[in-house]
């Protein structure tokens, strides 16, 4: 990724000091249709500002409030914004401005800012808002000597406010602008989907039900593309990849051989802007018309409409938006008269700073793309991240024919799997279930069979893998994991090194040519024992890979896991229902939160008497031990699709390692780099020995020597009132961002 990186940690001092926002006043608002998550980051551009020793305001009701001033531009206090983290919409409002669009609405805007000494600006919406802000930004010297010429506002005052800056943060639920993986609002509104989905596959299974889902996405299709991948979809319709003539007859051929092979329900996913080639609009009541007319099944639609708006934003987009409203500040404070406007976006887990036309430029050119019927490049210019979902989609969408077999080689009847096998894969889970590993295996068994692979399924980890639990998986078989929690394979913690013999010996038996491994610590242990046991056990010399799934989020090698995000959510969860209730009375309420092994003093019985003590005629307090129950449950979107690409992205590894080091009429490797770990590092996807991972490990506390996560803790602590300050040790999060083009984005998963 290209960029100029920027200075390293510099002394603690000299960086508060630059910090420092004394004297400076910053504006935040929201603009254009509401995102859950937008409350979040307007509560951590708040504490951050006044933290850093800013004035901050709240702009009631968009542009709006701004044209109108008054009472719409209010000082915001550190109460002011608590208890909006875990609320949807945005309280302090959005509206259509027409005004703003004319250049009187911005001269009023202008006025109002300079009035109250308003030169830095954080706008929270779509690129719409943020090229308003963009224009209001430029206008901003010639408004200032137009409200000077009219007697409005005085010389000092012009020189006091001659800049403003302009920091942006995409709040749209279609995240359909360039330059960032995500917007804000985006997880949350793919939690409500796969809601209604995973409840509609329940009664839909009852009765052999066809259903079809109309998402938002006017100009964009990711809603409907990742919930098609989220939830194993059929079939789906975007704008951006119009279906070929001849689709319908293509379609309820694939339907009828679900059917055929004792599939009970069908999903079909629309976004609201899907076109065909000819750009005629594809709505679900002619794709239900379709389906009853051709092959008489029952149909149902369903249109999600502003449901995907609302309920309470995800942990993912809590943690996101507070993340960017923090990095909003910060880019304001070291804003200069020469730094151009700029928005604040998300590659991999990272927060960078890009310039902002560029992004809606790029935003721009794909509606024009589509609109050329360029769809190739419109998918392309969407960027890394959408093409990669498309892909997957595909591939794990399209099952080979008979006809289609390499060499003209048919298999047999009946159930057989639908493709040559040139390499037998296992895939198996291992360590404590997470939610999401049942996607990654069906991802990995269909990837494989795509692949021409024969795929084995091995249950109860190695401990199941020893006793010869082993038998071969097919393309029907894995149907419906996507949305199932736990491990469908069964998993343990048992680690291989006490029956390498026996394992190898299975290998041997079932000729398995490489191994796919998915789950914890013990998974990334165990792959250091079989590859460490090569010399001895050559059944092991095979390409072998890991994927990490844990709730724990603790393997060296990768910044997320598979399951993680789900654990998040479970958390967020049982802590908004305790909190909505305890909220309802006049005492206000307080959290704290404990890892179970924190300190072997501070239990959480002792915290609780403690406080139960201490607050005695004063508050009350409860406990509540999650426990297993961050482990159990659906996954969520993101580890489904995570979960999902990763193990395809997985097996094609295996398929070029395959190649590689079959010779002689067999598979054979002990180099390093066979033996691997994928995982995301910052902003993209690596496979590293996992040798080389050694290093990189606190084996004795199951941990990565270095967690990139504990760099947040300044951030957390500043949201929540501690007394702190940045020092070497936490100052990861105050580095300057590499800031990139969007043109250079090369996202990751």
């Amino acid at each position: 990724m290209a960029g100029n990186a920027g200075p390293k940690r510099q002394d603690t001092r000299k960086f508060v000091e630059n910090l420092s926002g004394a004297g400076k006043c910053i504006a935040v608002l929201t603009s254009g249709g509401d995102a859950q998550g937008m409350n979040a980051a307007v509560r951590a551009v708040v504490r951050m500002g006044i933290y850093v020793g800013a004035k901050v305001y709240f702009i009631h009701e968009g542009y709006q409030g701004m044209v109108d001033g008054g009472d719409n531009i209010k000082e915001a206090t550190w109460e002011s914004v608590s208890s909006m983290l875990q609320v949807g919409g945005t309280v302090i409002g959005s509206a259509r401005c027409k005004e703003f669009r004319t250049h009187e609405g911005r001269l009023k805007a202008a006025h109002n800012l300079v009035q109250r000494g308003i030169t830095n600006l954080c706008v929270i919406g779509g690129d719409g808002s943020l090229t308003g802000a963009n224009l209001f930004r430029e206008e901003w010297s010639g408004l200032l000597n137009e409200l000077l010429e009219q007697g409005l506002i005085n010389e000092e005052a012009v020189s006091s406010n001659s800049v403003l800056h302009i920091v942006g943060m995409v709040g749209s639920i279609d995240n359909d602008f360039c330059g960032t993986d995500m917007t804000i609002g985006t997880d949350s509104a793919l939690h409500r989907i796969i809601e209604v989905v995973d409840a509609i596959m329940t009664t839909a299974q009852s009765h052999q039900r066809t259903f079809v889902l109309e998402v938002m996405g006017r100009h964009c299709g990711y809603l409907a593309l990742v919930s098609a991948l989220a939830c194993g979809a059929d079939w789906v319709f975007i704008p951006e990849m119009p279906p070929d003539d001849g689709w319908e007859d293509n379609m309820c051929q694939k339907l009828s051989e679900n059917r055929a092979d004792k599939k009970r329900l069908n999903i079909i996913i629309v976004a609201e802007g899907a076109i065909d080639s000819h750009n005629k609009a594809i709505t679900p009541d002619y794709i239900k018309d379709l389906v009853v007319r051709c092959l008489g099944f029952d149909t149902r639609v369903t249109i999600l409409g502003h449901v995907q708006r609302g309920g309470t934003p995800s942990a993912f987009d809590r943690i996101l938006a507070s993340r960017m409203g923090v990095e909003a500040v910060l880019a304001l404070l070291e804003a200069s008269t020469e730094t151009p406007a700029c928005v604040v976006s998300l590659v991999g887990n990272q927060a960078v700073r890009l310039p902002l036309m560029e992004c809606v430029q790029m935003t721009q050119e794909v509606q024009k793309a589509m609109d050329e019927k360029k769809f190739d490049e419109a998918v392309r210019l969407r960027g890394r991240s959408f093409e990669n979902n498309l892909s997957t989609y595909r591939l794990l969408s399209y099952r080979k024919l008979d006809s289609e077999l390499p060499n003209g080689e048919e298999e047999e009847a009946g159930d057989e799997e639908q493709c040559h096998s040139s390499f037998n894969v296992a895939v198996m889970n291992v360590g404590a279930p997470a939610a999401g590993m049942n996607a990654a295996v069906r991802s990995a068994v269909r990837v494989g069979i795509t692949e021409g692979h024969k795929m084995f399924a091995v249950n109860d980890g190695f401990e199941g893998f020893a006793k010869g639990q082993i038998k071969e998986i097919k393309w029907g078989d894995v149907g419906g994991w996507t949305g199932q929690g736990g491990s469908l394979l069964g998993t343990k913690r048992t680690l291989p090194a006490k029956h390498l013999a026996k394992i190898a010996e299975q290998m041997r038996i079932h000729n398995i040519n490489a191994l796919l491994v998915i789950g914890g610590f013990e998974a990334y242990v165990g792959l250091l024992e079989l590859s460490s046991a090569r010399d001895e056990y050559p059944e092991f010399c095979v390409p072998m890979v890991m994927v990490p799934a844990t709730v724990s989020n603790n393997i060296p090698g990768s910044d997320l896991s598979i399951g993680s995000d789900t654990a998040l959510n479970a958390i967020t969860d049982a802590n908004v229902e305790h909190l909505t209730q305890k909220m309802k009375t006049s005492i206000q309420r307080g959290l704290v939160l404990r890892n179970e092994n924190c300190n072997e003093n501070f239990t959480t019985d002792f915290i609780y008497q403690l406080y139960s003590e201490e607050g005695r005629g004063v508050f009350d307090c409860r406990k509540n031990i999650l426990g297993h129950m961050q482990q159990g449950g659906a996954p969520s979107p993101f580890d489904r699709n995570f979960g999902t690409k990763v193990a395809a992205k997985a097996m094609q590894w295996i398929t070029r390692m395959l190649k590689e080091s079959y010779k002689g009429g067999k598979v054979f490797t002990n180099a390093e780099d066979t033996a691997c770990l994928l995982g995301m590092r910052r902003r993209a996807m690596v496979f590293q020995p996992v040798a080389q991972l050694r290093e990189e490990t606190d084996f004795e506390h199951r941990i990565p020597k270095e967690q990139w996560w504990l760099k947040l803790r300044p951030l957390m602590k500043i949201l929540a009132k501690y007394k702190t300050f940045y020092d070497v040790s936490d100052a990861g999060q105050l580095e300057h961002v590499t800031r990139v083009r969007p043109k250079d984005f090369q996202p990751s998963v």
